[in-house]
């Protein structure tokens, strides 16, 4: 089970002051990571994996509602918006870009621990996926188990988090960008050599026949998507 020092917490904010009060007030429980701009906030989440955001949406570089939005685009984080913009207008543009939860400073200490809480709760039930399958195909998440006939097998890391990714969307195309930042983070979106020869590879032991796929399915270009196919 997950300790509350496993826990990861990202904090951005372009105020210094904000930033230290808030690691001081999390540091005794979570582990905190902070970014002072938008495009910092991006690359953390690429980096470190948090697992919930606190986003201020007043940022030198861009809105924190497209970060929000070009987050969603490839990470399903919990994001806390922090912020003293206490309008409805902006609490709707925040949510409905895919914030989780909106905070307006001030606030106490106490209010944001439970949010966390709450944001972390949610996550972890989401987490308890069933497991996936389609065709032979089985993906057990909760395991990091892949079976295919009923056979082990033994992916790489990345492959397991690639195959992770289909299975977290599975159906709906995945372009090449996207697949980039969700397994390898936003320095790699250029990568897409890395992108084919790993999709080659994990076709190689997942699929009947590698040459003619039936369940990594090419999209011309665009990307590639997870054939579910019924049972």
């Amino acid at each position: 089970m997950m300790g509350e020092h496993d826990v990861r917490i990202l904090v951005v904010d372009d105020e210094r002051p904000i930033r230290r009060f808030l690691k001081t007030s999390l540091g005794s429980q979570y582990t905190v990571f902070e970014a002072a701009n938008g495009e910092d906030a991006l690359a953390s989440v690429a980096a470190n994996r948090p697992d919930v955001v606190l986003l201020d949406l007043g940022l030198p570089d861009m809105d924190g509602v497209e970060v929000i939005r070009r987050l969603r685009e490839w990470s399903d984080a919990p994001v806390i918006v922090v912020s003293v913009r206490e309008q409805e207008k902006d609490k709707i543009a925040a949510l409905d870009a895919g914030a989780d939860d909106y905070l307006t400073k001030p606030f106490g200490v106490g209010e944001l621990l439970a949010r966390l809480r709450a944001a972390l709760r949610r996550s972890a039930s989401a987490e308890t996926e069933p497991v996936f399958k389609t065709g032979n195909l089985v993906v057990d998440l909760g395991k990091r188990e892949v079976l295919v006939r009923g056979q082990a097998v033994l992916l790489t890391p990345t492959e397991y988090d690639l195959l992770r990714t289909f299975v977290k969307h599975a159906g709906k195309v995945l372009t090449h960008d996207q697949l980039l930042r969700a397994v390898w983070g936003t320095a790699y979106e250029s990568e897409t050599h890395m992108l084919q020869v790993n999709i080659s590879n994990l076709r190689r032991k997942i699929e009947p026949d590698p040459i003619r796929p039936k369940y990594i399915i090419t999209e011309p270009g665009v990307g590639y998507r997870l054939k579910v196919i019924e049972q």
